[in-house]
């Protein structure tokens, strides 16, 4: 299968995910740690894996690491033969030179990212000689955010081995003192709860996790591959009333600013719900249950208003109301009736919205907007900045607006910036099984504000990150950072003012005195404020334009390069030995189709993925619409079919089509009616894996709308390669290659392939594989199917999917089935089964893949083929 590649997968700070795939007898990873430092509530997390080559001779080694959206990767680090290689952060203009020039040279620099819920990949690797050994150091920053009242360090750990040494210490420091701290999640599980410790004094804590390799073994999730799921570490500070906790180190200070105890602001809060059309099945039923949970949480002092709408507008009310029994009883009624339909007119509706608040200004209260919406508008104003000019007029400062956008076919970056430019936030709301969860979460971070009109008053400071903020809530924390005027902290003067209900209230202690870090800590103020400026700065460059915009730019741009910080603006060059390939990392922006690495044409690469089996029967697929699943990366769109184009080696380049979707048909057993489930964009599915027979079997999907797969790849022993493409066959035996078109037969090895018009039969060993080739719209797809599965009983992918079993447990306009003791929203929809010599398009049953296939989408991925 050419060279051998091993995969490391980690998600560290506030996630740290160790994906390995190691035969024992090639290379062991010796040694595995995270350590993870948080000080003033900016987390530095540095992961170190060891890695040695067992082999007589050199094999390539890949690094894969996942880590949180909004944490910088600040420095990167190999160690090789007594050689230290590392990664240095350029301009991303100039680092795509070289990644430009590497590509025209025939290498594989792409050091690929792809977006899930919360996460980002980097992957890089290195070729490793016999019996040597290599040393991978990442380290990544975050400024944890306070939500819900504490903040989470979270650790998922899937090593897919048992590792000897390994070792999780975390470290908090917080001078406010540390009010409690505990330890969750499935490591924290059954033997491994006692390889965890924690201590707590007063202002530090620490937590170490150093289970055995037998306790590796033992958990809710673990078995002889090792460990599979998370800890988490949760904390608070102690709060008062006051001015909060100021530190200073070197000319710079950071704030921290969440008082206790502070009487709750009653609230008028209008809530905007999209009911168009594409609305329709589990989205507007998770909705409407959403939306009566949020309403049973309104206090009888907060008012409140529902609009919905399509193309037309349907107030609920006209006017604002107060939250008693009654009220809320009727506007529970008129949320269980929402139906999808029609068009989507956004403009007026978030303008509807606007007026219902601004008509109710009531003396005391804190006003919200929320609007949730699926997708783009569609009648009334379409112009996005028309739109945007049009609510900012509306709403002019008096309230925030917070824009929910439910899946990946709204425009994220559209509602991103009318919520900014109202003081508010947007956020994805991902089409799974939990929506309804996200939507309640969201809700409550917002549901209880104590201060309004919030200005942040600092004496003596200058370089300030932001400092007015229109409200601050409930479990939720403000935070500036900035620069001490001269570092004379004798006129430096911070203070609060702000309304809390009917009253303007000042923080202030003229008497307090601005705590100074150690010298240890001195960089970690400074990166603070650069952290939170950059961030600040890259959301300023989204809402301006012309001149200005290119300045935000060059600020942001020049702090990224001095901090070493791999931002949107700036990519990591991972430096190798002479001789290997260029890697280069891109941050991709929220919602950016991720990039994935594909290899050169005629030099597959296969990355075995093991882990827990999983049999079954698949068939049939066409685009559709794309239903996440939870934590599941996001798949890149081909030329020409999303909102982001691939070039052959993943550089996104931005285009103004809709994103390629492709449906899967799962059949059933004991049902006429199928399931089916929808992934986004392209990829690289793994299809058929046997790893005691060698046998592997991988595809790519294809660009053709309604379409099946570009490429099928079969791996067959240690040399025995088939590429069936459209326009052909080629089969790579050791070092020789042949490509045969027309009906033909050819060996190799054990391996037969006989090729017909329509059809190419595989035979390797006792598994026999038919690829059928469609044509749609002038162009041909592959579709494989198994004709004769092996005997093996360590089949996976999703060829060997089970048929499905399900029971109808609730009938009706919004249907509900009954899987594995899962009760699961769908929506009747079409598929075509492209499994049989002339597909056939028949209903099924429209759900999310997690749902479909009982476990994340990402099992059936593979990075290569």
């Amino acid at each position: 299968m050419g060279r051998t590649v091993v995969q490391i997968t980690l998600i560290g700070l506030l996630l740290a995910m160790v994906t390995t795939l190691p035969n024992k007898d090639d290379w062991d990873i010796y040694s595995f740690h995270i350590n993870s430092t948080v000080t003033s509530r900016y987390a530095t997390t540095v992961i170190t894996s060891r890695v040695v080559n067992r082999m007589d001779e050199s094999k390539e080694i890949e690094f894969h690491v996942r880590i949180p959206k909004n944490a910088f990767i600040s420095k990167f680090r190999m160690f090789i033969d007594g050689q230290v290689y590392d990664g240095v952060v350029k301009a991303k203009e100039q680092a795509q030179q070289q990644y430009t020039e590497a590509v025209s040279r025939g290498e594989s620099a792409g050091l690929v990212s792809s977006v899930g819920r919360t996460l980002e990949e980097f992957k890089t690797s290195v070729t490793v000689a016999a019996h040597k050994k290599v040393t991978f150091e990442l380290t990544y920053e975050e400024l944890m955010k306070r939500t819900h009242g504490k903040y989470e360090l979270q650790i998922h750990a899937r090593p897919m081995q048992p590792v000897r040494d390994f070792k999780v210490d975390v470290y908090i420091h917080e001078d406010a003192g540390i009010s409690f701290i505990d330890v969750k999640g499935g490591l924290s599980t059954k033997a491994l709860a006692n390889a965890i410790t924690k201590t707590h004094v007063d202002k530090q804590a620490w937590v170490h996790f150093y289970p055995t390799v037998d306790q590796q073994k033992i958990c809710d999730s673990c078995g002889e591959q090792g460990m599979n799921g998370d800890l988490i570490i949760v904390y608070d500070v102690n709060r008062d009333n006051g001015l909060g906790h100021i530190k200073k180190s070197a000319g710079y200070f950071v704030h921290h600013f969440a008082p206790s105890n502070l009487p709750r602001i009653p609230k008028n809060v209008v809530f905007v719900i999209d009911q168009s059309g594409s609305m329709g099945g589990r989205k507007i039923q998770q909705t409407r249950t959403a939306l009566i949970y949020i309403l049973n949480d309104l206090a009888e002092d907060d008012h409140f208003g529902l609009i919905t709408f399509d193309g037309n507008i349907f107030h609920w009310k006209q006017e604002l109301v107060q939250a008693n029994s009654k009220n809320l009883e009727s506007a529970k009624n008129f949320a269980r009736n929402i139906n999808a339909r029609g068009s989507t007119d956004i403009n007026q509706a978030v303008l509807e919205g606007a007026s219902m608040l601004n008509v109710h200004n009531r003396e005391g209260s804190a006003s919200i907007l929320i609007l949730l919406t699926d997708g783009d508008p569609t009648t009334g104003e379409r112009n996005l900045e028309k739109i945007q000019s049009n609510v900012r007029e509306a709403i002019a400062g008096k309230f925030p607006l917070y824009c929910l956008g439910f899946g990946f076919d709204v425009n994220f970056e559209f509602l991103k910036k009318m919520s900014l430019q109202n003081d508010g936030v947007a956020r994805r709301i991902y089409e799974d099984s939990d929506a309804d969860l996200q939507l309640k979460g969201f809700y409550e971070e917002v549901a209880t504000p104590l201060l309004t009109d919030v200005m942040m008053i600092y004496v003596g400071g200058t370089n300030l990150t932001q400092t007015n903020f229109s409200q601050y809530y409930n479990g939720s924390e403000i935070v500036v950072a900035g620069q001490i005027t001269d570092n004379d902290i004798e006129t430096f003067t911070p203070q609060v003012v702000a309304i809390s209900s009917k009253r303007k209230i000042i923080f202030s202690n003229p008497n307090a005195t601005v705590e100074s870090t150690g010298r240890v800590s001195d960089d970690r103020i400074q990166r603070v404020w650069a952290y939170l400026t950059v961030k600040q700065l890259l959301d300023k460059e989204l809402q301006v334009s012309g001149p200005e915009k290119e300045k935000v730019k060059k600020e942001a741009l020049e702090l990224s390069l001095k901090y070493s910080f791999v931002t949107p603006l700036t990519s990591m060059v991972v430096t190798k030995p002479l001789g290997e390939t260029t890697d280069v990392l891109h941050k991709p922006k929220e919602g950016e189709t991720p990039q994935r690495w594909q290899p050169t044409r005629g030099q597959p690469l296969l990355t075995p993925q093991r882990g827990h089996g999983y049999s079954g029967r698949f068939a049939g697929l066409t685009p559709r619409s794309f239903s996440p699943v939870g934590g599941a990366a996001v798949f890149p769109a081909p030329a020409g079919h999303g909102r982001f184009a691939m070039s052959s080696f993943g550089t996104a380049v931005q285009s103004t089509h809709v994103p390629l979707l492709h449906r899967f048909l799962l059949k059933t057993e004991n049902q006429t009616v199928p399931l089916c489930f929808d992934v986004r964009g392209s990829s690289f599915l793994k299809l058929l894996h046997h790893p005691s027979r060698e046998l592997f079997v991988n595809g790519e999907l294809d660009s053709i709308p309604k379409g099946g797969f570009s490429r099928i790849f079969i791996h067959f022993k240690t040399n025995h390669q088939v590429e069936i493409d459209t326009s052909g066959v080629t089969v790579r035996e050791g070092q020789m290659m042949t490509h045969h078109t027309g009906e033909n037969l050819i060996t190799a090895g054990s391996m037969t392939v006989i090729m017909r018009k329509k059809e190419i039969d595989v035979a390797a060993g006792d598994m026999r594989l038919v690829v059928l080739v469609h044509e749609k719209n002038g162009k041909k797809l592959l579709w494989p199917v198994v004709r004769q599965h092996p005997s093996a009983s360590d089949t996976e992918g999703l060829l060997a999917l089970e048929p499905a079993v399900y029971e109808e447990v609730q009938p009706g306009p919004v249907t509900k089935l009954k899987i594995k003791n899962q009760n699961v929203y769908v929506s009747s929809a079409s598929v075509t089964d492209y499994s049989i010599i002339s597909p056939v398009t028949m209903n099924c049953w429209h759900m999310s893949a997690e749902s479909a296939l009982q476990r994340p989408l990402d099992d059936f991925v593979v990075t290569q083929l």
